[in-house]
């Protein structure tokens, strides 16, 4: 009767080491930190690195012409690896110009006999600037001579993209709620020197919508006439980043190194 009990002992002992071998091979659950460093990692992945070239739109009126003259249009946007950018900006200049891509025959010219007929000019190019993690800026420059005029215009209009959300970045979306006067009297100390040689007042600077992330702060860009003289260009203020780290939304500030205080 013993020696049969023994027999039975040896007989559990496989199953019983068996058992203690699959769970010690059991799955064991990631530690939290491991967790948030994978989820963070996966976010990474999820923002795009930006592959940008320009590239010519063909257009079905590349000459428009109506009774007073012909319109010749030069329009070039990017073809990135992100469908969504590139669709914003086809969208765009196809509201800019319809009548470059209207299928609708051009009108006869009114013109006297012998005489040349107006021909004016219209261009944009749109091009990749910079990108900052999920921020990217690009550029929309154009150009525009009516026959007869002394000069053309020009404008370049920036476009800052939150890649993270999908979706083109406002001043008011990066912009602390209700930061605005302060960002604006801010951007005036910044530029007083610039301001009061071109006999700006403070009351008399508005803030841009057009703006850019720059090297050293965001640049607000104004349009030709509105702060100089045509020979001067397009106007651009920095405000410096160290200065907006309580006006901007901290997701919206690049890495900043921590200075020493004087």
């Amino acid at each position: 009767m013993k020696i049969r009990m023994n027999q039975q002992w040896l007989w559990a002992l496989p199953f019983s080491f068996a058992a203690l071998v699959m769970t010690g091979c059991q799955e064991r659950p990631a530690p939290q930190a491991e967790l948030a460093a994978t989820t963070k990692q996966e976010k990474a992945e999820s923002i795009p690195l930006i592959q940008a070239k320009v590239v010519p739109v063909k257009l079905s009126k590349p000459e428009a012409c109506e009774a007073e003259g012909c319109m010749q249009y030069d329009i070039q946007t990017v073809e990135t690896n992100v469908k969504w950018i590139d669709d914003y900006f086809i969208d765009r200049v196809k509201k800019a110009d319809p009548i470059a891509f209207s299928t609708a025959p051009n009108q006869k010219i009114n013109t006297a006999e012998g005489a040349n007929p107006n021909l004016s000019q219209s261009s944009t190019y749109i091009r990749f600037v910079s990108q900052q993690y999920d921020q990217a800026t690009f550029a929309i420059q154009t150009y525009i001579y009516s026959a007869g005029a002394a000069h053309g215009m020009y404008h370049q209009e920036f476009v800052n993209f939150d890649l993270k959300n999908k979706k083109r970045l406002a001043l008011q979306d990066i912009l602390v709620k209700g930061a605005e006067q302060q960002v604006l009297d801010t951007l005036y100390d910044s530029n007083s020197l610039w301001l009061d040689q071109h006999s700006i007042e403070r009351d008399k600077l508005k803030l841009s919508d057009n703006f850019y992330f720059g090297a050293n702060g965001i640049v607000f860009v104004y349009p030709l006439y509105e702060l100089a003289s045509y020979a001067e260009g397009m106007t651009e203020l920095t405000l410096p980043y160290v200065a907006l780290t309580k006006l901007v939304k901290a997701e919206y500030l690049p890495s900043l190194p921590k200075y020493p205080s004087l």
